[in-house]
């Protein structure tokens, strides 16, 4: 009897904890944006297109000094520039540059791409002069002009996109800063395809570029001489930071096979590494740079 009331109890004991046992959730997960969009619903934090978006921890010193494009003849990327799909859309890239005109809304990415690969293969810099765009060819180079303000700027195509919203062009954060569009997240532009023939392109001030001793500095390499293609390495407003932060760099850099000099310009005075023999070749080395240095050098032309 003793036995049988035993078991009766150990019996009720169990079913009571398995009932009071918490059931393990299902995990769910959102599904991942497909990788042709960049865009979102939520409204601008911070002045970015996309929430959160905006500069760096730790953006160059003076945006606005950031030079714009200059367009020179590159061949068209052997991939980026065939017919693709995205969003259920079809797209056939122009293969010529120029003659091509269009208005619409422009948007800009910042540090949420800034590093991500872009359709060419190049890294997306948000403090280069670049910008996606879903038919200019790549690369290409195009003048954006703010409707609103008449600002306008130069940039190199280098990447696809945009495919929501009626957007016609994505900005770099620089090139949208230089516009005055950062704070809105967006706004209209009239886009002009350019060339190195056509080059409307407003001409700077007449500059000075001042050597350092020759005896002090590497030998630029003969494929690069008397080429204007630079890599800039910090703007000040005094030639006596300049000629500091200069001496660092030489100690950072060693034997580089280029000149480090002094380059003044809009009442700047500019740290430049060059000359290199073309703007691919100041692209391709500025990877290596910025694990010497910890930042981003920019291509710069005299």
């Amino acid at each position: 009897m003793s036995k049988n009331i035993f078991v009766v109890a150990m019996s009720v004991l169990v079913l009571t904890a398995c009932g009071t046992t918490p059931q393990r959730q299902t995990e769910s997960r959102a599904t991942p944006a497909p990788i042709e969009d960049r865009s979102t619903d939520d409204k601008p934090v911070g002045g970015g297109y996309l929430a959160g978006d905006g500069p760096g921890a730790n953006p160059p010193a003076n945006i606005d000094a950031i030079p714009d494009a200059i367009p020179v003849n590159e061949p068209l990327h052997r991939y980026a520039n065939r017919p693709y799909s995205a969003l259920d859309k079809s797209y056939t890239p122009l293969t010529q540059t120029g003659n091509f005109k269009q208005r619409g809304i422009a948007s800009w990415y910042g540090k949420k791409f800034h590093g991500q690969r872009t359709s060419s293969g190049e890294k997306y810099d948000m403090y280069q002069m670049t910008a996606a765009h879903p038919t200019l060819p790549i690369p290409s180079y195009a003048r954006v002009t703010h409707v609103a303000s008449g600002k306008s700027v130069v940039v190199r195509v280098n990447d696809r996109g945009p495919f929501l919203h009626s957007r016609v062009i994505d900005l770099s954060y620089t090139a949208a800063h230089k516009l005055g569009i950062t704070g809105s997240g967006s706004s209209e532009v009239e886009i002009e395809s350019v060339t190195a023939d056509s080059r409307p392109i407003a001409r700077t001030e007449a500059v000075q570029s001042v050597p350092l001793d020759p005896v002090a500095t590497n030998s630029a390499t003969p494929a690069a001489a008397g080429s204007n293609v630079f890599l800039q390495l910090g703007a000040f407003g005094s030639k006596e930071a300049a000629e500091k932060f200069l001496s660092e760099m030489r100690g950072k850099l060693g034997e580089t096979g280029k000149q480090l000099i002094l380059f003044s310009q809009d009442n700047k005075t500019r740290v430049h590494l060059g000359p290199y023999a073309s703007q691919i070749e100041a692209r391709n080395s500025r990877e290596a740079l910025r694990s010497k240095l910890g930042f981003m050098p920019m291509v710069n032309l005299h």
